[in-house]
């Protein structure tokens, strides 16, 4: 059983307990700080402008071109196991497969989720599906779960930016990349990040806004993730010293 201690020191029953709890302050967080819908929808109309000035506003292009029973129901699909099925699958899987990887991957989602909550309390921003422009809910479509009406008592519905669908897909992609051997599962493992991006699109949950300030934050997460590490070297280093008399 010792393979199965947590690189902290941690077993693995109090490491996933540790893990949950941050979930639920996470969630709680993001619920509490709910914006104003009429707030939501400016900073909205905001980001549709500046997609359009830099002709990047393709959402509901994308969506039009994906608009086929097949490819709806799995984008769809996808956003969701994104989140809930696909980030603590791989959690567990580098816990056993991987544990440095792991320890990379778990301080990065912990980092980028302290950072986020911020950003969604100061700028709620409507998602496509909610800012009025013509964009479909495929999820509440063809996943069987509604993103709208009384299950938006259990998340905030205006947290579009940053999207973290997207860049805890893009973390996972890199970190399996470095967990597994062969080269068809490294090329495999990084596209997962692109599909991702492309469903939150073409599902009507994000702007191309979203997924850039997604890979930002994670970004930022990730070199916060490493910071107490870091820290510790020197510190370390110096205990490691022997004494010159």
């Amino acid at each position: 059983m010792a393979r199965f201690k947590g690189l902290s020191g941690l077993g693995w029953a109090r490491e996933l307990l540790f893990f949950l709890a941050a979930y639920g302050v996470y969630n709680l967080a993001r619920w509490v700080f709910v914006g104003d819908v009429d707030q939501a929808q400016e900073h909205a109309r905001w980001i549709i402008e500046l997609e359009r000035d830099a002709g990047l506003a393709i959402e509901g292009s994308v969506q039009g071109a994906l608009d086929s029973g097949a490819a709806t129901f799995l984008l769809s699909n996808a956003y969701l196991a994104a989140q809930l099925a696909i980030l603590p699958g791989t959690l567990i899987w580098l816990y056993r497969r991987s544990p440095e990887v792991y320890r990379v991957l778990r301080n990065t989602v912990l980092a980028t989720w302290l950072i986020a909550v911020p950003i969604f309390a100061i700028f709620p921003v409507a998602p496509p599906r909610l800012a009025d422009m013509g964009i479909a809910d495929t999820v509440s479509q063809q996943a069987g779960v509604a993103l709208t009406g009384h299950s938006t008592m259990f998340y905030n519905p205006f947290a579009a930016v940053p999207s973290l669908h997207v860049g805890f897909a893009a973390a996972i992609s890199v970190a399996l990349a470095f967990a597994v051997g062969p080269r068809w599962a490294k090329a495999l493992a990084l596209l997962w990040g692109p599909l991702v991006a492309l469903s939150v699109v073409a599902t009507g949950n994000h702007y191309l806004f979203d997924i850039a300030a997604g890979l930002a934050v994670t970004g930022l997460g990730f070199a916060a993730g490493r910071l107490p590490r870091r820290l510790s070297r020197p510190l370390a280093w110096g205990r490691a010293q022997p004494t010159v008399t």
